[in-house]
């Protein structure tokens, strides 16, 4: 199989490995393809995203490194772009200046005129801004950050959608809410739907297990089943954020992949075409 993953961080963002760690760890571990997709919130930043005056510096290193190692891997330039309404999205058009090869559409924040809070925050403050802003109703949260996603997926001009059901992070901890309640599966359909509708991949992520935040993959099985139903193509992502942690927990997510019904995934190559490879177990 293609081994591939268009979901990796550095230090340009919340990294913690330069670009090249990770290029040279991906070629160790046997990557065919490596998309890089710093944190982006362009116009704005914060202090996890890349500083928007040094955006143009990572897609001079990116591309750099793009031709130092094109014998050994296929590098692509990317940006995981936040969808804050009104501010920001994962939109081509708006990153055009950077001719990125792909973007990973994200939503990571709960927003209106009043406040604005990470969803996947630690536990604690998750806690204390549901209680602040909506009055501790965690369906309520729930349902506002699915509908992000669908209001994304609305315009599309992005290839991936990343880790659709982020929300579920804190869930161990907070006991938000019971996956199997109807309400919480509605929504689940609701977004598989869009997903299919706005035609995108979605990425099966691995970075919870990595980061030992969650023993779970992003989207759960049952998620998984619903992109399988409407026929939404998925991709293997270790949303990587340290060089050894790759290709964590692949061989996992492909069975889970398989349990839900696929048998082959998608990747992107340098043209940034869809392209799909059966599954080997």
């Amino acid at each position: 199989m293609i081994k591939t993953n268009y979901h990796t961080h550095s230090l340009y963002c919340d990294g913690k490995n330069t670009l090249e760690e990770m290029v040279l760890s991906a070629i160790d571990k046997g990557f065919s393809i490596l998309g890089f997709s710093g944190h982006a919130m362009y116009p704005y930043s914060s202090s996890w995203h890349i500083p928007v005056n040094k955006i143009n510096e990572y897609v001079t290193e990116v591309n750099t490194l793009k031709e130092k190692y094109r014998d050994k891997i296929t590098i692509l330039c990317g940006f995981e772009a936040d969808y804050i309404k009104g501010l920001t999205s994962p939109n081509k058009e708006l990153y055009k200046k950077f001719n990125p090869d792909f973007l990973i559409g994200s939503v990571h924040f709960i927003y209106n005129k009043d406040f604005t809070f990470a969803v996947d925050d630690s536990a604690a403050q998750l806690k204390e801004n549901t209680e602040k802003y909506f009055n501790g109703d965690y369906k309520k949260l729930t349902c506002e950050y699915f509908l992000a996603q669908r209001e994304m997926l609305k315009t599309p001009n992005f290839e991936i959608i990343g880790h659709p059901d982020l929300i579920r992070k804190n869930n161990e901890t907070l006991k938000m809410f019971t996956e199997k309640e109807i309400w919480y599966r509605k929504e689940l359909k609701c977004t598989a739907k869009a997903i299919a509708k706005a035609g995108v991949i979605a990425e099966i992520n691995t970075g919870a297990i990595a980061r030992k935040k969650m023993d779970d993959v992003y989207p759960a099985l049952q998620f998984l089943e619903l992109l399988h139903e409407y026929k939404v193509p998925v991709t293997l992502s270790s949303d990587c954020h340290n060089a050894p942690d790759i290709d964590c927990a692949f061989e996992r997510a492909i069975q889970i992949a398989c349990k839900a019904g696929y048998t082959e995934l998608a990747y992107l190559d340098r043209d940034g075409t869809p392209k799909f490879e059966k599954i080997y177990l």
